[in-house]
C-alpha cells in the first residue's frame, strides 16, 4: 500500500509537494534537531484520494493508527487519557499557505473525564477548562461549521457579566458555563452531541480538512493567487504544547526581517497565557517581540539564535511561531514569509549584498504584480493639505488606499462590482472575509498586529492595511465606528487609509506618485541623495533583468506626451499606435464629412482636411521615440462610432421637425448613422474593411505617415514607423492594401527626395488570421497579435458586454481561474499565437512578432510569449518597467 503517513522525522523541506509546506517545514525543523512537538503528517495524496473518490484511502486509519501509538509512546500518555491525557492539535497545511483553508482545531482529546485528568496534571483548574472551551469552540466552527458568532457572543456575554475585559479574565465558573453553552449550541444546530471519544474528534477534524480543500473561500484564493486546485492539502497531526498555562507561557509569531518594510531587526508579536490561534485570529492585542526579552529573557536568547539558524538555511525572511509553556521554548511553524513588495526588493537587495543569493536569484524573489504595485500612488506629504486624523494602528502592509467604509465582506462584494472604492473595516478578520477583502481597496481592524489574519492576508494580496487601531470602537452590528474624540464614521463615508503610518483620516486624502515612478520617469538619480534603499534596490534588479533579457519591450502610445512618457519607463519603442484617437474632438466633423460625401469630390476633400492633422500627429510622435520602431495601424474601429448616438440623434431630428427647425443636415447624419449602425459592434465594417471599401482612407493615413516620416529625415531625425493593417483575415485583403500602402511610399519618397523603405505587417487578431499565418507572411514583414480582440473572437464573445454580465459568475464558478482578457488564455489564444508564429517563421524565417494587446503587460502572459519566441511585447507606458522584469525573469528562467 502507498505511504500516505509520515512522521515528523522522515520528511524534510524538500517534501512540499507531498506533506504540503508546513508539514515539509515541521520535518525540516525536526531535522535540524530543533525543539518540535513530536507529530505526524497525512499526505496530499490522501487528500486527494478522498476527494476523488468520496473516501480515505482503504489504509489510512490503519497508518494513523501506526504513527498514533508512536506518537503516545513518544510522549507517554495516550490521546484523551483520562487522567492524564494526550492533547493534539490538527491543522491543514497545503503546498502553497493558503489562508482561506481550515483554521486549526486545538486541544483534541479533551472530554469530560479527560479535562479532569488535565487540571490535576497542570495543577490549573482554570487553564484546563480554558482549553476545553477552546476545543468545542474551534471544533463547532470549523469542524462542524457552526457560525461563529455562536460561540463569540456567549464569550463576549460571559466578559460582560463579569466586568472583564479579556478572556483571561474569566474564571472556572465562567468557563464550565461556557462549555455547557457551546455544548448546547452544538446540540441544537447539528441534532448530535458534541463528540467525546479522543479518536472521532481528530477523525472528524482530519476529514474537515480535507473537505476545505474544496471550501468556497479556498477556492477563491486559489483562484486569486492562480494555485492550481488539483494539488489537495496535507494533514498536520501534532502534540499540544500549551501557552495559556499562565503568565510564564505564551505564544507568538517572528519574523526574521520585517515583512512590511524589508528592515532587519527583530519582528513580531507575543501574547502571554495565550494559545497559538489567539495571535492570528487578533482577539487580543498583542506585545512587541522585543518585550518578550524582559519577560522571559532565556526563551527570547533561543528564540532569536533559531531565528538566525532557520533564515540561513531558507535563505530567506523566514515566518516563525513558536509557543512558550512555562519557560520552554517549542517551535510549531515556519514557512519562507510572504512580504509586501517593497520588503520583496528589500530583501532580495540586502540578501544580495550579504552574498548570501546571486542576482539571478534576487530577480527570482520578485515579480512584475510587486513592481506595479511599488508604482502605486501614495498619500501626500505636504503639511499644507488639511488632514482630520481619526486614529493609528500598525502599519500593517504599506500604501495609500481611499475608499467607503464598509463593515462586512458581502458589502464590500456587492459595492466593488458596482464601481465603488471600498475600505473593509472590522474588529479583526478571519478567513470568511477573504471575499471582502479581494474587494477592497483597504483593510482596517481595531484588533491584531503585524501577524494577525488581516496583516499576513493583506501583505500577500498587496493591499494596504492598518491593523490594531484600538482606539477607534469598531460597531459592525450598526455600521460605524467611533474614533477617540467622539467622531462617529458611518458605512458609505469615505476614509483614507496610510498602510505605510499606520494612519486612518476621514475623507479623501490626496495623492503623489511613488518614488519607484519618479525614478522611472528620470526624476530621481539612483546614486543620488534622492534615492533611498528601495529605489536602489529597484534600480539594481532592472539593470540585471534589462541585460538578461531577450524579448523588447515597447509601448502603446497614441500621444507624443505617452511616447514620451513611455520612453522615460525604458520602451525601446511603440507597438501600438492607434490612429482612431486622432479623429476625436474637433476632427470628428470631418470624418463626419467623409462618411456623408457622396462624390469622389467630396470624399477626396475631406481627405484631403485629414491628412495635414494625421501628418503632424506622427511627426510629434516619431520625434518623441526618434530611431525607436514605432507600429502605426491604420484604422481599425467601425465608423459608427465616429458619429452620434442612434438615439440622441433621433430624438435631435424629431425635436427640430416639431420646432419646424431646418433638419436637412442632421436628417443626412441620422441616415449614414442608419446605414452604419450593427447588430454586432466590431464584428462587422472594420479594420482592413474600411481600407478596401472607403476609397482613399487607408492612403491617406499611409500619405500621412510617410510624409511625416520625410519631414523628420530632413530635419535630421531618424525615423523608424511601421505599418501596421488590421483585422486581416485573408492574404487577399492584405495583398490589396500592401500594394497601395508601397505604392504611396514611393511617391512620398519620390516627392521629398528621401528614402523610405519602412515594413508593412498586420495585426493577428482573427483566428482564421492565426490559422493562415503562413500565406500571410509571405505578404507581411511582421505579425503583430492584438490579443485583445484575438481573445474576443476565439471566445465568442464582447468584452464590453461579458465583463459586466456573467464574467463574476464564471470566476466565482471556477469557470475562469483569471479573467482571460487579464492574464491569456493559453490554451485556446495562446495556442492560436503558437501556431501563427511556428507558421509565419517557416515561410518567413525573419519576419518579426511582436504583441500588442493588454496581456503584453501581465507578468504570466509574458513568460508565455517568451517561451512562444516571440521578438517583443507591448503594453501601455504605466506597465513597461513590468514587462521589462517579467521579460527578464523569463530569459533567465529559460537558461
Amino acid at each position: 500500500m502507498p505511504k500516505f503517513v509520515y512522521d515528523f522525522t522522515e520528511g524534510s523541506k524538500e517534501l512540499k509537494d507531498l506533506l504540503g509546506g508546513k508539514g515539509a517545514n515541521l520535518a525540516e525543523m525536526t531535522r535540524l534537531g530543533l525543539p518540535v512537538p513530536p507529530g505526524f503528517t497525512i499526505t496530499t495524496e490522501a487528500c486527494r484520494h478522498y476527494l476523488s473518490n468520496g473516501s480515505p484511502p482503504e489504509d489510512l486509519d490503519a497508518q494513523i493508527d501506526t504513527h498514533l501509538a508512536a506518537l503516545e509512546r513518544a510522549m507517554g500518555k495516550r490521546l484523551g487519557q483520562p487522567d492524564d491525557p494526550l492533547l493534539v492539535s490538527v491543522r491543514s497545511g497545503a503546498k502553497h499557505s493558503m489562508p482561506g483553508m481550515m483554521e486549526t482545531v486545538l486541544n483534541i482529546g479533551l472530554n469530560e473525564e479527560s479535562v479532569a485528568g488535565l487540571a490535576a496534571q497542570s495543577g490549573d483548574e482554570r487553564f484546563a477548562w480554558d482549553s476545553y472551551r477552546r476545543l468545542i469552540q474551534m471544533f463547532g466552527r470549523t469542524v462542524l461549521g457552526l457560525d461563529g458568532d455562536l460561540f463569540e457572543e456567549a464569550v463576549e456575554a460571559a466578559k460582560s457579566s463579569r466586568g472583564v475585559v479579556e478572556d483571561t479574565g474569566l474564571g472556572v465558573d465562567a468557563l464550565k458555563g461556557l462549555v455547557g453553552e457551546f455544548k448546547d449550541a452544538v446540540a441544537e444546530h447539528t441534532g448530535h452531541p458534541f463528540p467525546d471519544d479522543p479518536r472521532e474528534q481528530m477523525r472528524r477534524a482530519i476529514r474537515a480538512v480535507f473537505d476545505s480543500w474544496t471550501a468556497p473561500r479556498a477556492v477563491l484564493y486559489r483562484r486569486q493567487e492562480r494555485i492550481p486546485g488539483d494539488l489537495g492539502t496535507a494533514v498536520n497531526v501534532c502534540a499540544m504544547v500549551f501557552g495559556n498555562l499562565g503568565p510564564d507561557s505564551g505564544t507568538g509569531v517572528a519574523f526574521t526581517r520585517d515583512p512590511a518594510t524589508g528592515a532587519q531587526g527583530v519582528y513580531g508579536d507575543y501574547l502571554a497565557n495565550a494559545q497559538g490561534e489567539d495571535v492570528v485570529a487578533g482577539i487580543r492585542n498583542t506585545m512587541p517581540l522585543a518585550d518578550l526579552e524582559t519577560l522571559a529573557p532565556d526563551c527570547y536568547r533561543s528564540l532569536l539564535d533559531i531565528m538566525e539558524r532557520l533564515e540561513n538555511h531558507y535563505r530567506d525572511l523566514c515566518d516563525i511561531e513558536f509557543t512558550i509553556e512555562r519557560g520552554t521554548l517549542w517551535m510549531l511553524q515556519t514557512r519562507v514569509g510572504k512580504r509586501t513588495a517593497a520588503a520583496a526588493f528589500r530583501i532580495a537587495n540586502q540578501l544580495l549584498d550579504q552574498q548570501v543569493i546571486t542576482l539571478e536569484e534576487a530577480a527570482d524573489r520578485v515579480n512584475g504584480d510587486q513592481l506595479a504595485q511599488l508604482m502605486f500612488p501614495r498619500f501626500t506629504e505636504d503639511p499644507d493639505v488639511p488632514r482630520d486624523l481619526l486614529g493609528r494602528g500598525m502599519n500593517a502592509s504599506p500604501g495609500a488606499a481611499v475608499g467607503r467604509a464598509v463593515f462586512d465582506s458581502y458589502t464590500a462584494v456587492k459595492w466593488s462590482r458596482s464601481g465603488e472604492d471600498v475600505i473593509l473595516v472590522r474588529r479583526e478578520t478571519n478567513p470568511d472575509d477573504l471575499d471582502g477583502m479581494i474587494a477592497a481597496r483597504g483593510i482596517l481592524t481595531s484588533r491584531g498586529g503585524k501577524t494577525s489574519h488581516a496583516a499576513v492576508v493583506a501583505r500577500g494580496m498587496g493591499k494596504t492595511c492598518v491593523c490594531g487601531a484600538e482606539d477607534l470602537d469598531v460597531d459592525t452590528k450598526n455600521r460605524r465606528f467611533t474614533a477617540p474624540g467622539g467622531e462617529i464614521v458611518e458605512e458609505g463615508e469615505v476614509i483614507s487609509v496610510d498602510g505605510t503610518t499606520g494612519e486612518v483620516f476621514r475623507g479623501s486624502v490626496p495623492v503623489v506618485s511613488s518614488p519607484v515612478v519618479r525614478y522611472f520617469e528620470g526624476e530621481i538619480d539612483p546614486a543620488s541623495d534622492q534615492a533611498d534603499d528601495l529605489v536602489r534596490a529597484v534600480h539594481r534588479i532592472m539593470n540585471y533583468v534589462d541585460a538578461a533579457r531577450r524579448m523588447y519591450v515597447r509601448a502603446n502610445a497614441d500621444t507624443a506626451e505617452d511616447a514620451a512618457r513611455a520612453r522615460r519607463m525604458g520602451a525601446q519603442g511603440i507597438g501600438l499606435c492607434r490612429t482612431e484617437h486622432m479623429f476625436l474632438g474637433s476632427r470628428r466633423e470631418l470624418v463626419e464629412a467623409l462618411i456623408l460625401a457622396h462624390t469622389d469630390g467630396e470624399r477626396a476633400d475631406a481627405l484631403d482636411a485629414l491628412l495635414p492633422l494625421q501628418c503632424a500627429d506622427f511627426v510629434e510622435i516619431l520625434a518623441a521615440m526618434d530611431g525607436l520602431p514605432v507600429t502605426v495601424r491604420l484604422l481599425d474601429p467601425p465608423l459608427h462610432e465616429f458619429l452620434p448616438d442612434i438615439t440622441e440623434l433621433s430624438v435631435r431630428v424629431a425635436v427640430a421637425e416639431a420646432r419646424g427647425e431646418s433638419v436637412e443636415n442632421d436628417l443626412r447624419l441620422l441616415q449614414a448613422v442608419h446605414r452604419l449602425h450593427e447588430q454586432n459592434p466590431m464584428l462587422g465594417l472594420r479594420g482592413v474593411r474600411l481600407g478596401l471599401v472607403v476609397p482613399g482612407l487607408f492612403t491617406m493615413q499611409v500619405r500621412a505617415i510617410a510624409q511625416a516620416a520625410a519631414e523628420r529625415r530632413r530635419a535630421g531625425g531618424h525615423p523608424r514607423p511601421e505599418v501596421m493593417i488590421p483585422l486581416v483575415g485573408t492574404v487577399q485583403e492584405l495583398e490589396i492594401i500592401r500594394d497601395e500602402s508601397l505604392a504611396v511610399l514611393r511617391e512620398v519618397s519620390e516627392e521629398y527626395g528621401v528614402e523610405l523603405d519602412f515594413p508593412v505587417g498586420t495585426m493577428i487578431e482573427l483566428p482564421r488570421a492565426a490559422l493562415t499565418a503562413g500565406p500571410l507572411a509571405e505578404h507581411a514583414e511582421f505579425f503583430s497579435f492584438g490579443t485583445n480582440d484575438l481573445t474576443q473572437t476565439v471566445w465568442g464573445f464582447s468584452r464590453d458586454d461579458v465583463e459586466a454580465s456573467f464574467f463574476s459568475a464564471y470566476l466565482e464558478k471556477g469557470v475562469f481561474g483569471a479573467s482571460p482578457f487579464e492574464t491569456l488564455d493559453i490554451d485556446g489564444v495562446g495556442r492560436l499565437v503558437q501556431i501563427a508564429a511556428t507558421e509565419g517563421r517557416a515561410r518567413r524565417p525573419d519576419i518579426k512578432l511582436g504583441v500588442c494587446g493588454e496581456h503584453g503587460g501581465d507578468p504570466a502572459s509574458v513568460h508565455f510569449f517568451h517561451d512562444a519566441g516571440l521578438d517583443y511585447v507591448s503594453c501601455s507606458p504605466f506597465r513597461v518597467p513590468v514587462a521589462r522584469l517579467e521579460a527578464g525573469r523569463a530569459a533567465r528562467r529559460a537558461t
